[in-house]
């Protein structure tokens, strides 16, 4: 039996999912409801009840570790009850709690996440911000926009000599800095609030627990209102899709500035009593290596990485035995989210299950937004097949709008925002007539006649673009498929083309390949995938590979690991001027 046949027919290792359900609506002009009638708890309704339950239920297990020297510093869940507790009392006794929010300038630690949970406790939101924010070089306008937004009312950070640019910033002047590393004089130090009086939650499910912020990589960032039950119900729908008696451990890096990393990640290990080894490491050349270090040390039974991670990580699982028996010990989900992982990539990760264990994983994906808590949809069924987003989660409605060709993704749920904060109108604006947030994307079936088997991502509506012959372009599809078509030899690309001839594209090189080697790997790719493709606006005219990785001080490309296509194709308006130079210049490929 060959290779290719064996990862066809061999079995998934069990992922505990409880059964896939689903119901299907079917209306005038197309229009299609579906939902999951799956129960699912409503026990924990604020940001803190978990942590109380399992503070009292599993004292002794551990909810938090991070790297310590060589080890690692942990915190149980009755130490990170009693810990949080006692900041909320030091944090009510010296007059900091506020309607307004704590802002957060950090990276993911232990101390980010109790000052975060005890502020939350008295019924304060927190506001994390990305920390590129306020490192050193950064672009303080960005962090000046934040706060005319959120009007914190004070400020946490884990280092004030690292983020001293983004606290000497004018936006931040005269707030009360509380400092886990050496405090200035004037900050408070983190230390001193564990000696607080303990206080005991006051918040409300209907409270403000945090505010995160959307990109604003086109114009001025909102602030997302995400309530105690908001962030609380969406883990309980999560984890209904689970028929799984074991607390989750997890080994993640995805930052708390997002609702990925924050709520997903951060939160659902909580609500499920779980541990969460914090990963400092990064999908990026220079940074990938403590992951793979950490994951040397830490077995997860759940792994959740960017596609950019899953790239550089497929080496070193194919390099390294050992590497690849200690990860695929007990893992039973591999998730990636962010942007669309290649399915040659994920077949070379199950091929290394495969001889490691003799079993395959269970890839999910899912989909959704800030404002939807995140998840919306999941995989929650046995899958090998790249680029789903799965089915509604329990407790959720999904309307699919016909429009423009496409069917326009809509979401309705306990975990949906309820607006922008000090945006009233904005808020208004992004539900529909029958009060679905509306996201602004498009979905369509696997398999038309078969629901139940899936959607797949159908492109940004408003990051289409027409060429000058008047022909549509699906950037989305085009993104993904071209992508996944070359390989591991690029991480990304930005889709170009708008009012031209014809479609272009920006490819990101793997850094760890030679230029050569990247370039005849995107030739032949790019071929391949214009010899299946259909129609001017579906084939790639020209590509060009650009010199570097993309920049994350700058934006274009996220702390989640995902390109900022609009600001991604602003700072590249020199590469995109040579990718439609009239002659080409010699580096860009032409496709006839």
């Amino acid at each position: 039996m060959d290779a290719e046949t064996s990862l066809a027919t061999a079995p998934f290792r069990d992922p505990r999912y409880a059964p896939r359900r689903l119901e299907i609506e079917r209306r005038a002009g197309g229009e299609i409801v579906l939902g999951n009638p799956t129960p699912y708890s409503t026990r924990f309704q604020t940001m803190t009840a978990a942590l109380a339950h399992w503070g009292h239920a599993a004292p002794s297990r551990v909810w938090l570790a991070e790297r310590s020297g060589e080890g690692w510093r942990t915190m149980t869940f009755a130490e990170a009850h009693e810990q949080v507790r006692a900041i909320a009392g030091a944090l009510r006794a010296r007059g900091l709690t506020s309607d307004r929010p704590l802002l957060i300038l950090a990276h993911n630690g232990i101390e980010h996440a109790l000052i975060a949970y005890a502020a939350m406790s008295q019924g304060m939101p927190v506001a994390p911000v990305s920390p590129q924010y306020g490192l050193k070089g950064a672009n303080l306008e960005r962090l000046a926009r934040a706060c005319e937004v959120l009007r914190p009312a004070a400020v946490y950070t884990e280092d004030p000599g690292r983020f001293a640019d983004g606290l000497a910033a004018p936006a931040l002047a005269g707030l009360p800095v509380v400092a886990s590393g050496a405090a200035r004089p004037g900050d408070i130090a983190f230390a001193e609030l564990l000696a607080g009086p303990a206080a005991e939650a006051t918040a409300t499910p209907g409270d403000h627990a945090k505010y995160l912020l959307t990109s604003g990589s086109t114009g001025h960032p909102k602030a997302v209102i995400c309530s105690h039950a908001n962030v609380s119900l969406n883990s309980a729908q999560i984890d209904a899709c689970y028929d799984d008696p074991d607390p989750p451990v997890m080994v993640n890096s995805a930052p708390w500035s997002h609702s990925l990393g924050a709520n997903s990640i951060l939160h659902m290990s909580l609500h499920r009593g779980g541990t969460l080894y914090i990963d400092h490491g990064q999908p990026t050349a220079h940074r990938f290596g403590e992951t793979v270090r950490n994951l040397r040390e830490v077995s997860p039974t759940y792994h959740n990485m960017v596609p950019a991670g899953w790239m550089l990580f497929v080496d070193e699982l194919e390099a390294d035995p050992a590497l690849a028996r200690r990860f695929f010990e007990r893992v039973r989900v591999l998730q990636y989210g962010g942007a669309a992982l290649g399915q040659a990539v994920a077949d070379r990760i199950q091929a290394v299950a495969l001889r490691t264990v003799g079993e395959k994983i269970s890839f999910a994906s899912g989909y959704g937004a800030t404002e939807t808590g995140p998840t919306a949809c999941n995989v929650h069924w046995p899958n090998g097949r790249m680029g789903l987003i799965g089915l509604p989660v329990p407790g959720t409605s999904v309307r699919l709008v016909p429009m423009a060709g496409k069917l326009d993704f809509r979401v309705k749920g306990p975990q949906i925002t309820r607006g922008y904060l000090g945006l009233p109108e904005r808020s208004a604006e992004a539900f529909d007539d029958e009060g679905f947030y509306i996201l602004g994307d498009a979905a369509r079936f696997v398999e038309p006649d078969d629901p139940a088997q899936g959607m797949v991502f159908d492109g940004r509506l408003s990051e289409n673009f027409k060429l000058a012959s008047g022909t549509f372009v699906g950037v989305g599809d085009l993104r993904i498929g071209a992508v996944s078509a070359i390989g591991g030899a690029v991480t990304d690309a930005v889709v170009c083309g708008e009012g031209q001839e014809a479609v272009g594209l920006l490819l990101y090189p793997n850094p760890r390949l030679p230029a050569g080697d990247v370039a005849a790997a995107a030739r032949q790719g790019l071929e391949a995938f214009n010899g299946r493709a259909r129609g001017s606006g579906g084939r790639v005219a020209r590509a060009l590979v650009l010199p570097d990785a993309p920049d994350p001080v700058s934006g274009e490309i996220t702390d989640k690991g995902y390109i900022a296509q609009a600001l991604a194709r602003q700072r590249r308006a020199d590469a995109i001027q040579r990718l439609f130079a009239d002659p080409p210049p010699p580096d860009v490929m032409v496709f006839p």
